[in-house]
């Protein structure tokens, strides 16, 4: 009987080699070759270029008014160039490096052209070629591919998979649904994502893609959030007097928003149901602390607490601190994380099991099936934009229900992280520690560079230590932009022999990382340069100026958090931007850095800026990557879906009920929780 779990290996033409290679595009089952669903669709109906805006992909027909000419320049680098007459305009045509093209153009043969126009200079950057008796008025789909796999070859795939299994493909949403939104049977919204008759069909398709995508998403949150509400959590019964008086030891007085936060934390952590909380907080607003507190009230109560962080430079970091503040405290620090030796691993988590060990600090090692812990009250994970629906989950199954606090600085507006982490409650760290000075901005063009080298020495004579960020790590022949090893030997040179300069990027063995970061933190770098392995967490008080080369290339969020890895100590610090946008839009994010230091309105700028569809944005938003739907752009349908799925889940024996077993069957295959006493 055919499924859609079924191997992509069970399709005609599809061998062990060709699995492979669908593999790399995250394809193993029928289903998920059915919804790898194209990026976009290229049109080849006929346009007037005088309609059409700059930048626009189009098709143009018209009269080849010149001999086809190439031209070579560069390795393998060429330019075939044309004149078409389209109506009574002569249009200049160019393909890049694709000069067979030119036994296809023929002086004064009609030909159609699809590319790129550009109504400045009334020229269009061809791509292909369409021919105009079979491809007038149809729709391409393109799919994001790699080396592997080409795209005829995925759209043969797909095709096949279509044909053999659309009889087995059923609707998993609500009969009532698909006909209040107006939406397609899946069946029909598959072939029409893949194969659309028209653009108005393949609009059709994309909508309910995006619903489907958004309630399935949602309905997860929902039965998760419900199935946690059920359960009886730890009534985490903490010494109040011992808590106060570890907040009275505190070097610095908290602030209101601090307060209001622990408050929120400590009703939870004394209810018999398990919490589930995200806290979001701006970089230096306290969230650590915050942490602590929380962490603190639980140890006084007898049990064990553990913070999760995304890499082994902030895990050892935390540890750290959590050692100078509960000094003198009953507090036994353990730190895992998954660089240490099977020994080492061995001993700490037969501490970790028998409880002798209550404040665990670590990676993704905490929630290894192996790691088992004595009587685990709260785990607090860092940087939870970091951290999926999975790994959420599979923490909160660690021990007997231990509450769950996630903290991120990475801000996004209120609205979208509620329907986000549509399964937790939300609590925001909306103020600054008060005398914390604001990081002073500016952004330079790359031929004023000798101003921010002067402006770091500036700082080193001062005793100060600066960052200086790029994006790569070596050179790269196709994008332009400044490398980590290059710019590490001009600033060594430069710098030379007063200060020293530092390496620091990912692709470092984890220990030479340590070794790095160490001798920064220790001042004895005093420049480190580094590509975005630092841009979470690390805190280095004496670091008071980053510089961030090609700027352009980060998104906002990014930036937003690399800024925040200065002005944590006393000096005045500050943030260069280096940067030459192309557009506007790049222009307005180097403004936008400029003109605040409010990570909130930075977040809200990002996503206006960055607009639908663009999956890097989100990700850096700390937002759930979604393959259809846009969250951003089309907020309000997910928050739609987000109430639709609460109340299917609401609905009695919904899940026995004929109309919808499609839908059970595809959360059990998942194994999602769906039913509840």
């Amino acid at each position: 009987m055919l499924s859609l779990q079924d191997s992509v290996g069970n399709l005609a033409g599809v061998g062990p080699k060709r699995v492979e290679d669908l593999k790399t595009l995250g394809i193993f089952t029928v289903e998920d070759l059915l919804l790898y669903f194209p990026t976009r669709y290229d049109s080849y109906e006929i346009q007037n270029p005088n309609q059409a805006v700059d930048q626009q992909k189009l098709t143009l027909q018209g009269t080849v008014m010149s001999e086809p000419v190439i031209a070579r320049f560069g390795y393998k680098r060429n330019r075939l160039s044309f004149r078409l007459m389209v109506d009574t305009e002569v249009v200049m045509v160019t393909f890049f490096n694709q000069p067979y093209l030119k036994d296809k153009v023929e002086l004064s043969k009609d030909i159609a052209v699809y590319g790129k126009w550009d109504a400045v200079h009334k020229r269009l950057a061809g791509t292909k070629i369409v021919n105009i008796t079979t491809n007038q008025n149809s729709v391409d789909a393109v799919y994001s591919t790699n080396k592997s796999m080409k795209q005829t070859t995925l759209r043969k795939f797909i095709k096949t998979a279509f044909t053999a299994y659309e009889s087995v493909i059923a609707s998993l949403l609500p009969p009532k649904l698909i006909q209040q939104y107006k939406l397609i049977e899946r069946k029909d919204m598959i072939r029409e994502m893949h194969f659309p008759s028209d653009d108005t069909q393949a609009a059709e398709a994309r909508r309910t893609a995006a619903y489907e995508e958004f309630f399935l998403f949602q309905l997860r949150l929902q039965a998760i959030k419900m199935e946690n509400q059920q359960k009886n959590g730890i009534s985490i019964l903490y010494r109040n007097d011992e808590l106060k008086d570890f907040i009275h030891a505190l070097p610095y007085e908290l602030t209101k928003a601090q307060q209001r936060v622990i408050n929120e934390i400590c009703r939870d952590l004394r209810r018999p149901i398990q919490m589930n909380r995200l806290l979001q907080g701006d970089v230096g607003s306290g969230k650590t602390v915050v942490a602590a507190v929380a962490m603190y009230a639980t140890i006084t109560a007898g049990l064990q607490a553990a913070i999760m962080a995304p890499t082994e430079i902030l895990a050892a970091q935390h540890a750290q601190n959590f050692a100078k503040m509960f000094e003198g405290l009953h507090v036994n620090i353990g730190l895992l994380t998954g660089s240490m030796t099977a020994k080492q691993h061995r001993e700490l988590t037969a501490q970790i099991k028998n409880g002798s060990i209550n404040l665990i600090v670590g990676t993704h090692a905490l929630i290894q099936d192996s790691v088992e812990y004595a009587n685990l009250g709260l785990i607090v994970t860092d940087e939870q934009h970091r951290f999926g629906v999975n790994q959420r989950q599979k923490l909160r199954e660690k021990g007997e229900d231990p509450d769950v606090l996630a903290m991120t600085a990475t801000p996004i507006p209120r609205t979208l992280a509620i329907t986000a982490y549509g399964e937790m409650d939300v609590s925001v760290i909306d103020e600054l520690p008060a005398g914390r000075k604001t990081i002073k901005t500016s952004w330079l063009k790359t031929n004023q560079v000798g101003v921010a080298w002067e402006k770091v020495r500036q700082e080193l004579e001062q005793g100060a230590q600066t960052y200086v960020v790029t994006p790569l790590i070596e050179q790269s022949e196709t994008l332009d932009v400044q490398n980590a090893q290059d710019l590490f030997e001009e600033l060594q040179e430069y710098f030379a022999p007063q200060y020293q300069v530092g390496l620091l990027h990912g692709r470092m063995p984890n220990d030479e990382k340590d070794a790095i970061m160490e001798a920064f933190k220790a001042n004895e770098i005093q420049v480190l340069v580094s590509t975005t392995v630092i841009e979470v967490g690390v805190d280095v008080k004496n670091a008071s100026l980053m510089v961030v080369y090609d700027a352009d290339r980060f998104g906002l969020a990014q930036l937003h958090q690399l800024r925040g890895r200065v002005g944590r100590g006393e000096r005045q610090s500050y943030c260069i931007l280096i940067a030459d946008p192309k557009n506007q839009v790049g222009i307005q994010r180097m403004q936008t850095m400029v003109e605040t230091t409010d990570g909130f309105v930075v977040a809200q700028r990002d996503l206006e800026l960055r607009g639908s569809g663009d999956v890097l944005g989100l990700k850096q938003s700390g937002v759930p990557e979604f393959k259809v739907g846009d969250p951003v752009g089309e907020l309000k349908m997910l928050q739609i879906a987000k109430s639709d799925a609460a109340d299917l889940l609401l609905t009695p024996d919904w899940d026995t009920q004929t109309e919808n077993l499609p839908l059970v069957e595809y959360l059990t295959i998942r194994k999602l929780q769906t039913h509840f006493d």
